[in-house]
């Protein structure tokens, strides 16, 4: 394997440890007199985004924000509930920068960067201090501490948290700091706005179409850098986790405009959500990793129990984790969780009416934290009634809102009886290739967060997607896009009245118009849930061959049914949520068709990523590190066409092997 030479990934030199220390020390500075003459445009103000945003205003320099949400709190990232990963130590148990470094490109099955995964868990501890400051309500030990919980893929406790809710909590700092930015003038914020498109001039990144969502209107939007912080992809899927207007719109127009995509099929698969109830839904509900801290996943030993599962004894359940994986038990890696349920639900042993879902119980988690009550009001010989109640009381403080939000969803209360779980689409770890400033392909245009590809390989662990978005937006943008505008401060002010403006505002209206004009039978709904079949059935949990080919094919037919048949209502200068939709399915149609070249020229099987023809015996993933230990990037061509680039991933720190749990 050799780096294709278009793929330069600027990583320092030097050994691991220093590389971000000795980077920062010597990147390009633009002066304070200089910055407030460049604008900077970020397009999407979740943690990635807002913390950008506000951090870059900081600076001095002139930023544009955009978000097609009516204020950026209503970003994505509030829908994160368990925790935000940092290698603080707090518990004494071992934790350290390289235990966290390792650990998530271990987690990541040996698929990511080393430079850039070193790099967030050196800054992961500069981000709790961050958040405090700001006033982010974390959990608390008796002694004043801030509490940490345990995750999946570690051994170790380091996970942050503000109850079940930590993605809002953060999203609210990040918030107040972009708020305050856009009361002092530093910030023009554009609420309602999605962007159609990039504008590259000579070579250069310099702007952006929008559409005002509220009006229709086209509006052009000139700057000397374009940050993406648009999150992931993974509603290509129809059912995940993700919000309903969560997108790949921005980050695949970029694409088709120059910037590679990298890894679009490692997208990950979330153990802990609650199961599908019916055709009727349009989203699924993601219950928190953090669960799996406390709560054990079971199953009937017997297939086709239909006891209820407060009526299955003990030596009748089988804790199929704890007995497959015995040193991690129901913390091991998201993706193995996944397969795991997977593989016993298939067997027979599902539970609930769909028999795809399993237990996650919490009746011993009731008991343990009750005796500890007791233990510590020196209680003697207190009733089983008191230790379960006094448990509930403990368990409550710390799940409580994922408990009632369970009861509110499902009609089950699961105090009283164990939540039924099954894995669903949840985060992806492809997106646009970034180099180790998060620069894409295209000179100006940079992508943060879950938006790129850069830190969490074929598989990220619970708990990082935080991380790296405020990892991407406080500590690293700030200074790596130094090193680019430095060269920009003779350039002067971006005109929007360029021909290349004109041009692809002009694509972009008629592509709107397309969409209008074809008043079809099918509305993008219905193609987007046909979609979403395609790709949960044959680029889903698992994947062959065959089943990836016949997808492409399924696709691409879909793709042409679509641009013949859909059907927006309403009008193009309106409030018009069926146009935007159109627009977006368009974007996933391609991207899905994308997802599966991908998957079929993988042949193998690590992390999100499962071809079934590469499996060990006891059907864990099977790696293929002399082949396929690189990053696939993929440049658009046209149509159906594309050309995959390879970035070779060298690990000089850490020593590759086949990933055990046991």
């Amino acid at each position: 394997m050799a780096t294709s030479p278009r793929l330069d990934a600027k990583i320092p030199q030097g050994p691991l440890e220093t590389k971000w220390s000795k980077y920062r020390s010597s990147v390009p500075l633009v002066n304070p007199a200089n910055k407030r003459n460049l604008e900077v445009i970020v397009v999407g103000t979740g943690l990635a985004g807002a913390s950008a945003a506000a951090t870059l205003a900081e600076l001095g320099y002139k930023v544009k924000a955009f978000c097609f949400q009516d204020s950026p709190r209503r970003a994505h990232s509030i829908a994160a509930q368990g925790g935000i990963n940092a290698a603080k130590n707090y518990q004494n148990d071992g934790d350290s920068v390289y235990r966290l470094f390792y650990d998530t490109v271990k987690g990541g099955d040996y698929r990511s960067r080393e430079a850039n995964v070193h790099r967030l868990a050196e800054v992961s501890g500069n981000i709790i201090d961050q958040c405090v400051a700001q006033g982010v309500p974390f959990a608390r030990e008796y002694g004043g501490l801030l509490s940490n919980r345990s995750f999946g893929g570690v051994q170790v406790q380091r996970t942050f948290y503000a109850a079940g809710q930590t993605g809002q909590q953060l999203l609210l700092g990040a918030y107040s700091g972009l708020q305050r930015q856009v009361g002092m003038g530093t910030i023009q914020m554009y609420n309602r706005h999605e962007m159609l498109d990039i504008v590259n001039i000579d070579g250069k990144c310099r702007g952006i179409i929008a559409r005002n969502l509220i009006t229709g209107e086209l509006e052009r939007h000139a700057g000397h850098a374009v940050l993406l912080c648009t999150g992931g992809y993974g509603n290509v899927f129809y059912l995940s986790t993700n919000a309903m207007g969560s997108n790949v719109t921005a980050a695949w127009k970029a694409h088709r405009r120059g910037a590679f995509f990298a890894n679009p099929c490692f997208t990950q698969i979330h153990p802990t959500c609650i199961p599908v109830s019916g055709d009727h839904q349009s989203k699924l509900t993601l219950m928190s990793e953090s669960l799996r801290n406390d709560g054990r996943i079971w199953v009937p030993k017997k297939k086709d129990d239909n006891r209820p599962a407060n009526a299955i004894p003990e030596e009748e359940r089988d804790y199929y984790l704890e007995r497959r994986y015995p040193a991690f038990g129901n913390l091991v890696p998201r993706d193995i969780a996944s397969r795991a349920a997977k593989e016993r639900c298939d067997a027979g042993y599902g539970v609930g009416s769909s028999k795809l879902a399993v237990y996650l119980d919490y009746s011993a988690a009731f008991r343990r934290y009750g005796l500890g009550e007791a233990n510590k009001n020196n209680i003697t010989n207190p009733s089983e009634e008191d230790i379960i109640a006094w448990g509930k009381a403990v368990v409550k403080e710390k799940y409580g809102n994922l408990f009632d939000m369970y009861k509110q969803i499902t009609g089950e209360d699961p105090y009283e009886v164990p939540m039924r779980i099954y894995p669903a689409v949840h985060y992806t770890m492809g997106g646009l290739w970034v180099d180790y400033n998060l620069m894409t392909t295209v000179p100006g245009l940079y992508s943060l967060g879950e938006a790129n590809f850069s830190d969490h390989g074929a598989n990220r662990l619970g708990a990082s997607a935080l991380m790296q978005g405020l990892a991407d937006g406080y500590f690293v943008i700030p200074y790596t896009i130094g090193s680019y505008l430095a060269n920009e401060i003779r350039t002067g002010k971006i005109a929007t009245d360029h021909p290349e403006f004109a041009k692809v505002e002009a694509e972009s209206k008629a592509r709107i118009e397309k969409l209008m004009s074809i008043q079809g039978n099918t509305s993008p709904e219905m193609f987007h849930r046909r979609l979403g079949k395609i790709m949960w059935d044959k680029c889903g949990m698992a994947r062959n061959a065959k089943g990836l080919t016949e997808a492409i094919s399924e696709i691409r037919a879909l793709r042409e049914e679509f641009w013949k048949d859909v059907r927006v209502m309403g009008k193009v200068d309106e409030f018009n949520p069926e146009l935007d939709k159109a627009n977006r399915v368009a974007d996933f149609i391609e991207l899905g068709e994308l997802m599966c070249i991908d998957a079929l020229n993988r042949n193998e099987s690590c992390g999100g990523h499962f071809r079934e023809e590469y499996q060990s015996e006891e059907g864990e993933a099977l790696r293929d590190d002399e082949n396929y230990r690189y990053v696939a990037a993929w440049q658009y061509q046209g149509v159906e066409k594309w050309e995959l680039h390879q970035e070779d991933l060298i690990y000089d720190n850490i020593k590759i092997a086949q990933r055990s749990y046991k």
